[in-house]
């Protein structure tokens, strides 16, 4: 895997997880060497890894496994009752569109507000323009943007990575006060119907942990894979092809 192997560890560093407080989290940042075609952001992704901003990531946590990527085939997803009723809800209640990334003030309050009622801003500045770039925009794969609206006004935003034969849901954010038609839910439906009329078969959404409640709604959308001890594993029993990587540019 030509990709992995031209991947540059930048940042190695240790800190306290944000997901499980007791635990040391090690999420080394590697940079691709240029621009990355959709086939090769897929293989990054098939191989476990997520994106931020220019980098790419996987965790090498050394006493913890608990974050594992989870991806859906499209094909296979079979919604379930309450998302079935958030769809319904969407669809008469919510205009979505696909394009291109925007930055404007409105986005910016939306990814504010939702890190404050979520807590996971942490006591930190409000996030800016740069900041919005450096962490979703800037990037050396294609980046589409999931918009949802109510009636004239943008109440939910879902950044999405572009591959050839799979999406990935890099961040969703939403309007509190509009949480109640499901927004969450309603975008990743829309990520999977996306993948399927653009015959696309992965819809990747990144890290699950299953004692972190805003990570662990992700196994509610399935049947699903985890990418566990170096393979993904379905929820339905059973594994895929797709082993170990030939090199881990963390050097392990």
């Amino acid at each position: 895997m030509r990709e992995l192997e031209n991947l540059t560890v930048v940042d190695d560093s240790r800190d306290q997880c944000v997901y499980l407080s007791d635990q040391t989290a090690r999420m080394p940042l590697c940079l691709p060497p240029g621009p990355l075609s959709p086939e090769q952001l897929d293989r990054l992704l098939a191989h476990g890894y997520r994106r931020s901003g220019w980098y790419f990531y996987r965790t090498r946590c050394p006493s913890c496994s608990a974050c594992q990527p989870l991806r859906i085939d499209v094909d296979l997803f079979k919604p379930s009752r309450s998302q079935r009723r958030a769809n319904q809800r969407g669809e008469k209640q919510l205009r979505v569109e696909f394009g291109l990334p925007t930055l404007d003030s409105r986005r910016l309050d939306l990814f504010n507000q939702h890190r404050q009622v979520r807590q996971l801003a942490r006591n930190e500045r409000p996030v800016g323009p740069e900041d919005y770039r450096g962490f979703l925009l800037n990037s050396f794969a294609d980046v589409g943007e999931l918009s949802l609206w109510f009636d004239d006004l943008l109440v939910g935003v879902s950044i999405t990575d572009i591959g050839q034969k799979s999406l990935s849901a890099v961040y969703c954010f939403f309007d509190p006060a509009y949480s109640h038609l499901s927004i969450g839910t309603y975008a990743i439906l829309q990520q999977i119907f996306l993948a399927r009329q653009t015959n696309r078969q992965w819809l990747y959404l990144g890290m699950y942990v299953a004692n972190n409640s805003h990570l662990n709604y992700k196994s509610k959308f399935g049947p699903h894979e985890k990418w566990i001890g170096g393979r993904w594993q379905s929820s339905l029993g059973g594994m895929d092809g797709i082993g170990l990587p030939i090199h881990d540019p963390s050097g392990e």
